[in-house]
């Protein structure tokens, strides 16, 4: 007998939350500019503190939701 994975809607929006946060990720990394360019603000008048923040940020969100993601799809699978 096959096994069905039902996953909650909850895995759709880790993954969701793991791809968005990964992705920004990158782009903070490639270029970290873009926070200045879409919010027209320096807070951190150049230094890069803001940025390298925000990387570290985006990478504890991308990791723990990929994380929570595993998580609920093994609970799929035993259900």
């Amino acid at each position: 007998m096959a096994q069905r994975n039902e996953v909650r809607t909850r895995f759709w929006l880790e993954l969701a939350c793991g791809v968005l946060g990964g992705a920004l990720f990158v782009v903070t990394l490639a270029w970290s500019e873009w926070i200045e360019v879409v919010f027209g603000v320096d807070p951190d008048n150049g230094s890069g503190a803001l940025e390298w923040a925000v990387v570290l940020g985006l990478l504890a969100v991308s990791v723990d939701s990929w994380l929570m993601a595993v998580r609920e799809w093994r609970r799929g699978l035993t259900t």
